[in-house]
């Protein structure tokens, strides 16, 4: 008598729907995650993708293309990304930074409740979304089917990696510190987006839950103030690493915790890692 086979988990469900978006659509990018209990969806698989901007990438409700798609309860797409004016651009920074121009987002539901995200994305503006937007829907229509019986988180997140050591992630934070500084020397831009892209894996890699959804945006020398300012060093430390005067290594901090509405620069540090802007 032959063995039943084991239950799939939700993350290996998910997996095999991002693989058939992109097999029965003519989207060259797909992918897609589930949702948490605070309805905030984190990729967690990607197919066709040609950088790795895409990692990390966490979406609340009601923000960017799939936010919108999920408060809606129905597709959405874009031919143009970078110039939609009718969703907000929380994540220009994956989105571009991947070079993608079209973007469809569809929503898994269950119940009338949000589990997740499916996406397809292609390089540059197209018209492929009103064709692949049927077989598209099907995909996550199988999905919902698939997640009908199985538990909502924390059942949702079992596969994804627990938070690291205290030791390894103050090694990540201080690699993560060294990447900022070496990616400022860099003159290439090219080169220069695929260490950013990096900085944000780092970044994803230390995060206990997906960073909030945030309009705060810090200038690269306020992110670079507070990573050093993160690792204990002094304003005269942090002047001398960063080949500044510390008087403006002061103006940094005070300008990056004015914008993070934070009264020291350790609360300052909290809120840029809460936002996703610090690992």
């Amino acid at each position: 008598m032959s063995a039943t086979p084991p239950d799939p988990s939700a993350q290996q469900l998910l997996a095999r729907a991002v693989e058939e978006f992109a097999a029965v659509t003519r989207f060259p990018l797909a992918f897609g995650g589930l949702a948490d209990e605070d309805r905030v969806t984190r990729v967690t698989r990607i197919v066709g993708n040609r950088t790795d901007a895409l990692a990390g990438l966490a979406v609340a409700p009601d923000r960017g293309l799939g936010g919108r798609a999920v408060a809606e309860a129905r597709p959405r797409m874009t031919g143009d990304y970078a110039t939609a004016r009718q969703i907000t651009h929380d994540y220009d920074g994956f989105i571009l930074g991947e070079g993608i121009g079209t973007l469809i987002a569809v929503p898994v539901v269950v119940a009338g409740r949000p589990r997740g995200l499916l996406y397809g994305g292609a390089w540059g503006s197209s018209t492929v979304g009103g064709v692949a937007a049927a077989p598209a829907v099907g995909v996550a229509e199988r999905l919902a089917a698939a997640l009908a019986d199985r538990p909502s988180a924390p059942e949702d997140t079992r596969d994804a990696p627990g938070p690291l050591p205290a030791a390894q992630r103050e090694e990540l934070r201080a690699t993560y510190a060294e990447l900022r500084l070496i990616a400022a020397e860099v003159d290439d831009a090219g080169l220069r987006g695929r260490l950013a892209a990096v900085e944000r894996r780092l970044a994803a890699l230390s995060a206990d839950a997906p960073p909030r959804a945030s309009e705060i945006r810090l200038a690269p020398r306020e992110v670079d103030v507070l990573a050093c300012a993160a690792l204990g060093a002094t304003n005269a430390e942090i002047a001398e690493r960063l080949g500044l005067r510390e008087a403006t290594v002061k103006a940094y901090l005070a300008s990056a915790m004015s914008r993070l509405d934070a009264s020291t620069r350790h609360a300052a540090v909290a809120a840029a890692r809460r936002h996703g802007l610090l690992p």
